[in-house]
């Protein structure tokens, strides 16, 4: 009889559908019955990849604004709620009509499922997740959907139960040594990841939307087409990359898309036509690794009046030293499509990398794009790209074309006539969490004029746009001036990160600095060095920075927003250390005073 091998996930929900995925261990009909007795439910045949069973099971027949526990059955044999797991029904939490009621959104990125080996690594503290899923199975407040901004899996960072298992595979002394090397090798990371009895539960109960990070991959995915070139040239790379795009497909990214979306998608299609569909993905993430104008990762989530565009910024960049871009043109352009398409109350862009970063850390990260750009010669280029490696230096200010443009995205939807009360950008990955907003205009900063003419290597283009090294680009005026009207919506960088990692001494003292006067005075320096122009607008920390296990929650009514944040704290109990949630942080963000 087939058996459940992972899962149940619950990933898409609207009005009166859901969309269910869930791994068994042999080819079976899966089916997702609803215990509302109106007939609620659905089911769909297992396709096969490298050996795996999986489906995606579109449930119907819901009703809106209702709260409905379900089952899975193999074969018409139940396998899922598991019996005495001492854990709550699994239930589909259904939207109310027309956008009523509030939308309660969890974020938060950077989790390892257990520490990685090895001795160099801080104290790690307890699993915000775990603890997320704690206090939503003990009956506290649960989210109406879960965003998982990157790093949901550590492809080069194993715990030592992986290392075990992939020693019983192959060499560990032979590349890629202690780190994932193909599909089947990425299978175990998810297992470690969300078989935990709580995570499972609370992943098969909250709907969830998920986006890689680079450790999905290798640290330092796609930094620079340098970088591109030296994993090329590996004899292991290739299977590693078709084995990340490839499961990321399998197990994160199918789940993103609506029902009509997967209805509509030819390598979905394909995949459960071939009966085994390892060639169709291998071909499939192959493609999109040569070219990232061949598929699209992000994607678009309405909640109501609510709107979530989530951004790739990883496998959609363009990486030559010319064009060098955060997203593509054809990306750039879905982008503005989804953001500026209607009216909305709130809009969320999703970035696992941060829009808003320390001033300090984005003026390194323009210095140093514009030295590998050749703003100072090629000796200069040579030693940057060296630094952009070291120091992760990758982010939005690393490409400070893309930069201005989702800024002037930002500033174009933020003062449109039916402008949404606030855009949010939500991102992880810089192991801390803060609240950046652009400063006043009597805070913003003047554009500065170059010290000289840029001599950028031959056959290169300084970044910035236009000129040399874009020092003909004019700021962005997001918060608003004498001749430019005052922006309607409140602009907000959320970054909450990590949820299970570990923040070393020397981190915290670095980003707690990059925050400060004297750091934003370096910054300065650095623009002069590179030649660079100040970023426009100015921006302000307004919240953190917060060190440790945290979880952001956005709870969007009408018009009216609250972020809150929890940090995981270990709480003992009958003589046993727990990880539990402890608010840090309530705050309106809305203009209108209102409270959700």
């Amino acid at each position: 009889m087939p058996g459940l091998r992972l899962g149940p996930l619950l990933r898409y929900v609207d009005e009166d559908t859901a969309t269910v995925w869930v791994e068994t261990d042999g080819p079976c009909e899966a089916e997702v019955r609803c215990g509302d007795g109106r007939g609620a439910g659905g089911s769909a045949r297992t396709w096969q990849v490298a050996g795996h069973h999986y489906a995606l099971i579109t449930v119907v027949g819901l009703e809106p604004g209702t709260e409905t526990p379900y089952s899975v059955l193999l074969d018409g044999r139940e396998v899922w709620p598991h019996d005495g797991a001492g854990l709550p029904p699994s239930v589909i939490r259904t939207r109310q009509p027309d956008g009523a009621g509030a939308v309660r959104l969890a974020f938060g990125s950077c989790r390892w499922a257990a520490p990685p080996a090895g001795p160099f690594h801080d104290p790690v503290g307890p699993d915000a997740l775990g603890a997320l899923a704690r206090r939503a199975a003990g009956g506290g407040e649960v989210p109406d959907a879960l965003l998982l901004l990157g790093d949901q899996v550590y492809a080069d960072e194993t715990s030592p139960a992986v290392r075990e298992r992939l020693g019983r595979r192959r060499s560990l002394k032979e590349p890629p040594w202690n780190q994932v090397a193909d599909y089947e090798e990425y299978t175990d990371l998810y297992y470690e990841s969300w078989l935990a009895p709580e995570v499972r539960w609370l992943l098969s109960t909250v709907p969830s939307m998920m986006i890689f990070d680079d450790h999905d991959v290798i640290d330092d995915w796609n930094t620079s087409a340098a970088w591109q070139r030296d994993m090329r040239a590996t004899g292991w790379w290739r299977e590693r990359i078709l084995g990340g795009l490839t499961s990321y497909w399998v197990y994160q990214h199918l789940g993103n898309l609506s029902p009509g979306e997967l209805a509509e998608d030819p390598v979905f299609a394909a995949v459960r036509e071939a009966g085994d569909g390892t060639a169709v993905l291998r071909d499939f993430a192959a493609r999109a690794d040569a070219d990232p104008r061949a598929v699209r990762w992000s994607f678009r989530r309405d909640f109501g009046r609510v709107r979530l565009v989530m951004v790739d910024t990883r496998a959609a960049r363009v990486l030559e030293e010319d064009r060098r871009a955060m997203v593509d043109e054809d990306e750039m352009a879905w982008l503005r499509k989804q953001v500026l398409a209607g009216d909305c109350d709130h809009l969320l862009i999703g970035s696992s990398l941060p829009w808003l970063l320390p001033p300090a850390v984005h003026d390194a990260e323009g210095w140093n794009a514009a030295l590998c750009a050749g703003s100072r010669g090629p000796r200069w280029a040579r030693w940057g790209e060296k630094v952009r490696r070291a120091a992760d230096l990758e982010h939005w200010a690393a490409f400070p074309r893309s930069f201005d443009e989702l800024t002037e995205l930002i500033d174009e939807a933020a003062r449109a006539e039916a402008a949404p009360a606030t855009v949010c950008v939500l991102s992880g990955d810089v192991h801390h969490a803060y609240v950046a907003e652009p400063a006043g205009p009597e805070h913003a900063a003047p554009e500065t004029p170059r010290q000289g003419p840029a001599t950028p290597a031959s056959g290169t283009a300084a970044p910035g746009g236009g000129g040399p090294a874009g020092d003909d680009a004019p700021p962005v005026p997001v918060t608003g001036s004498a001749s430019t009207p005052a922006p309607r919506s409140r602009v907000l960088q959320l970054t909450c990160s990590p949820m299970h990692n570990s923040i070393p001494a020397v981190m915290r003292a670095g980003f707690r600095f990059s925050w400060s006067g004297a750091a934003r005075r370096l910054g300065r320096v650095l623009a002069r060095h590179g030649r660079t122009r100040r970023p426009a607008p100015a921006w302000e920390c307004t919240g953190g920075p917060w060190f440790g296990n945290h979880l952001m929650t956005l709870t969007l009514r009408g018009r009216s927003a609250l972020l809150s944040m929890d940090m995981a704290q270990a709480v003992r109990r009958g003589g046993r250390a727990r990880p539990e949630l402890a608010r840090v942080l309530d705050r309106e963000l809305s203009a209108t005073g209102e409270s959700p």
